[in-house]
């Protein structure tokens, strides 16, 4: 199969480049994979496909505003840095601009040294270790230097920091929003609750990898990149007893659908565990856990898009972006929602 397989022609005016004022107005397509029928509806309708004793799973990882510019000590010369992830206490794998100025053994001054680094080692990948030197939490210190992330196809500056955020972001880590549970408010859960909806969390720190474009001509040459995840004993006995009362485990996020399909066992069953992932779903896949999917519009030929055709079936995904597109969705990370049921 090949990424062009992948392909849909997406014009550049319907990429949100900021979000809505309100988290449940964005728009909410409705796709039956087993039938391929399409409803349009708005996201706080959520509500309404989901019935007591179901399980939605949440990805309640918290994005760094890992974004950071900073000077070399010697030059003054400005240096950016993207952090990716944590590689020891006080060391960091970056992506630095520009590269050729960050050579082994450059120091780097934030803020008139309220955080200083120095690149220990140089990868093949040519992304760089940086240990850090700081006083207080590094948290604190990220909160007061660094901004949001944001994917390459966003060009506005967000005014505010939360609204890449999850509510119930609640462990730092990620370099990406899980952005299907940016449609999720208060109101919502507690009507799901009202509704006997039960809300299992899990955490999978996001990298930058999500933005990666699929560069091989044939998807299964393209090697995914790996992420860190955890998950406790409490969400695993949620998500066992919802499948042995035989009711819908519904994931939030390919990032949450990734995490389940890679602990549960050939017969459906959730451990609690920790550790890395690079689990590639693409057609032909068979899922062991999850019943359907509320995700966002995804780019062409990313491996997301992949893994909603590999549940939702090829054809049916591909002609509901093309419906996506006719209606004027709003696509990507600020962007609509899909419920795949």
């Amino acid at each position: 199969m090949k990424t062009s397989d992948f392909y849909y022609d997406l014009p550049e005016e319907f990429i949100a480049q900021s979000p809505l004022a309100n988290r449940t107005y964005s728009r909410l397509m409705v796709l039956d994979k087993k039938t391929g029928e399409i409803e349009h509806k708005h996201f706080y309708d959520i509500v309404d496909y989901l019935n007591e004793g179901d399980c939605i799973v949440i990805n309640d990882t918290k994005v760094l505003p890992a974004r950071l510019f900073g000077e070399k000590k010697e030059t003054k010369a400005v240096i950016e840095l993207l952090l990716l992830k944590r590689v020891g206490d006080m060391k960091w794998e970056t992506l630095v601009k520009p590269g050729k100025k960050a050579k082994l053994g450059t120091e780097i001054v934030f803020k008139e040294g309220l955080l200083e680094g120095t690149i220990v080692e140089v990868l093949e990948t040519g992304n760089r270790i940086i240990e850090f030197k700081y006083e207080g939490i590094f948290e604190e210190i990220l909160d007061q230097l660094g901004e949001m992330p944001l994917p390459p196809y966003i060009h506005e500056k967000l005014e505010d920091k939360d609204r890449y955020q999850t509510v119930y972001a609640s462990h730092p880590g990620s370099a990406a929003a899980p952005t299907a549970g940016l449609h999720f408010n208060k109101e919502i859960f507690d009507k799901l609750e009202a509704k006997g909806v039960q809300v299992a969390k899990l955490t999978l720190h996001v990298g930058l990898g999500t933005f990666r474009p699929v560069k091989a001509e044939y998807i299964t040459d393209h090697k995914m990149h790996s992420e860190y995840y955890d998950i406790s004993e409490e969400t695993a006995n949620l998500i066992n007893n919802t499948r042995k009362n035989g009711k819908k485990i519904i994931s939030v996020g390919t990032t949450s659908t990734r995490t389940l399909e890679s602990v549960a066992d050939e017969n459906g069953l959730v451990k609690a565990s920790n550790g890395w992932t690079d689990i590639f779903i693409y057609p032909g896949y068979k899922f062991k856990l999850i019943d359907g999917l509320i995700t966002n519009f995804h780019l062409p030929e990313s491996t997301l898009i992949m893994l909603v055709s590999t549940l939702a079936g090829k054809e049916n995904t591909m002609n509901a972006y093309k419906k996506a597109v006719e209606e004027k969705y709003r696509f990507f990370s600020f962007g609509d929602a899909m419920l795949i049921k």
